[in-house]
């Protein structure tokens, strides 16, 4: 067991944390009875109780159940970060079904991935998404679509600044299996005893692999509720947090810190759909925010407002997140402007948010944390797997609860992601890292092939996969390219057919995967190429065109890649 960083420890706090033998639903039932008449969530001054929080739940999970969904089984979540989300996600766990959540911005060449690899025979959907599922319906198992307009949670008058998606009404859905979000609420099912337990599947995030195609994350109960609760104790959490979720629920750090955690507590979450600085400048003052997760990007912007130091932040008592490392310089006013140390934390899709979290009190920099509870992290040889010591870079490995099941209908590549180390198995992460003499994690590289852009993952092999679509492409390889904003982005590097040669343009190209792929996919520079690095069997030298790129820009310097 690693245990070095004992000595750095929360003072306070145990080094193992015994897991509730319940249910993630139990969390809001439980809730809900201890606090029923206090706000869930904050949705642009709209309150909404515990109560009716899990009012709406039973409804819509007695509707699912009447549709046939059944224990275990997947349902699609495609939303944006809204009051539905939390009811939608609660509801499918209480129907004893597995949530997944899927990534708004995908567009339907990416949703078909989502459709065919779960088979799912509903999901639930955004109003302003149903342009990207429709074409799906029918295809695989999918034949029904429950349809919702964030604004019909707008209970209350506002003066917030409220994104287009929220305003819009509510429009009928017209097409062959599109249900309206009331009218599955209000048809009057009763869902049955609800009997998942701890060892039951929960939820099933996707992260892609070297192969391209997303792989679904499969997370139990137990798994789910151990980072909830590994960040509410970590954090000191009580019933009096107030959350801003301003970090995206279908990520798993935002599903965790900004959903789970605070009603494990039976704390208030204050939910924007859409990030705006001011907004929710005025939301830590008007609520009294006490924690916010954010990303560097969402950080910068909202430093950057010339008006920032005239609201009231005082209430604030954390302040952090994941994905990508905080920029020292940001970091530092951020502090300024606080008073609080950024709290910064590591984990992947396969481990439902945190394996590593900082010390609050003694938090570093550019840092992923130290291992939280029960947690057994290790640095190995990528090749041999021999264990290293302080301050070698190898693979960093872990082993704990949250760790995820395996990959969804792929056993081989479940496999090859663990290795067994003194009789124990550890997830091995792909990222290249070290600790120092405190115990402390940091990040290096990565094994795997991905590009970090504001803490999303992009699988350039995945995004080749959707160019190869456009006719005029030959071959493409996709690498990453310095960006002072996003730390990485995407860069195309091309070979065109010869006929069209001359006749399109990169940024052709690139209005063309706007139209195609979720906006953080779509390459911020193309090049067109004669040709493309291939060894003597025809396989792609991706390295030497990354290798080229990074020369090209040294010197020059890029945010460290963070915590994802």
């Amino acid at each position: 067991m690693f245990t070095r960083h004992h000595a750095v420890w929360p003072r306070g706090l145990p080094k193992q944390l015994r897991l509730p033998e319940t249910s993630l639903f139990t969390n809001l039932e439980i809730s809900a009875r201890r606090y029923p008449d206090k706000p869930a969530i904050i949705y642009y001054d709209t309150r909404i109780t515990y109560t009716e929080l899990l009012r709406e739940v039973e409804a819509l999970a007695g509707f699912l159940q009447a549709q046939g969904v059944g224990k275990g089984e997947p349902v699609l979540l495609y939303m944006q970060n809204s009051p539905q989300f939390i009811i939608a996600y609660y509801a499918i766990l209480r129907a004893d079904a597995m949530v997944v959540p899927v990534n708004p911005m995908n567009q339907t060449a990416e949703l078909e991935h989502y459709v065919a690899d779960t088979e799912a025979v509903l999901c639930l959907c955004g109003q302003e998404l149903v342009g990207q599922i429709v074409p799906l319906v029918g295809r695989a198992q999918l034949r029904q679509v429950i349809v919702t307009a964030y604004g019909d949670y707008l209970w209350q008058a506002t003066d917030l600044l409220l994104p287009a998606e929220v305003q819009a009404p509510m429009r009928a859905p017209d097409f062959v299996g599109g249900v309206a979000w009331r009218e599955a609420l209000e048809a009057g099912y009763l869902p049955g005893e609800h009997t998942a337990g701890p060892d039951d599947l929960c939820v099933m995030p996707y992260s892609s692999g070297t192969t391209g195609a997303p792989k679904g994350c499969a997370h139990t109960h137990r798994s789910s509720m151990a980072t909830a609760l590994h960040r509410s104790v970590w954090l000191r959490n009580t019933c009096e947090e107030v959350v801003l979720a301003t970090l995206p629920f279908f990520h798993v750090t935002g599903m965790q810190s900004g959903m789970n955690a605070p009603i494990y507590t039976g704390g208030t979450a204050v939910v924007m759909t859409r990030w705006d600085r001011r907004v929710a400048a005025t939301l830590i003052q008007r609520y009294r925010i006490t924690s916010w997760g954010n990303i560097a990007t969402m950080a910068i912007d909202f430093l950057s407002d010339p008006e920032v130091e005239r609201y009231d932040l005082s209430s604030l008592q954390s302040i952090g997140g994941g994905g990508a490392a905080m920029p020292e310089a940001i970091e530092e006013k951020l502090r300024h402007l606080t008073g609080l140390a950024y709290v910064e934390g590591y984990g992947l899709s396969e481990t439902i948010a945190a394996t590593h979290i900082n010390p609050p009190e003694r938090p570093k920099a550019q840092c992923l944390g130290v291992p939280v509870f029960d947690v057994d992290s290790r640095i190995i040889d990528v090749a041999s797997g021999e264990e290293k010591g302080v301050n070698e870079v190898g693979e960093i490995v872990s082993h704990g609860p949250q760790i995820f099941q395996g990959y969804w209908k792929r056993p081989e590549e479940t496999v090859r992601a663990f290795i067994e180390l003194g009789g124990k198995r550890f997830f091995r992460t792909g990222d290249l890292g070290y600790y120092d003499e405190e115990g402390y994690f940091f990040l290096v590289d990565r094994v795997k092939r991905m590009i970090n852009a504001s803490g999303f993952k992009v699988w350039p092999s995945e995004v080749e996969s959707l160019m190869y679509r456009h006719p005029a492409i030959r071959e493409c390889c996709v690498i990453s390219t310095p960006d002072p904003r996003r730390g990485e982005a995407v860069k195309a590097c091309i070979v065109l057919h010869e006929e069209v040669e001359g006749s399109v343009t990169e940024q052709e190209v690139i209005d063309w995967c706007q139209q195609e792929m979720a906006a953080y996919k779509v390459p911020a520079q193309v090049e067109f190429m004669s040709d493309l690095p291939r060894t003597s069997t025809g396989k792609l030298m991706w390295r030497v065109l990354q290798d080229q790129e990074t020369a090209r820009h040294a010197g020059h310097g890029s945010d460290q890649a963070g915590p994802g």
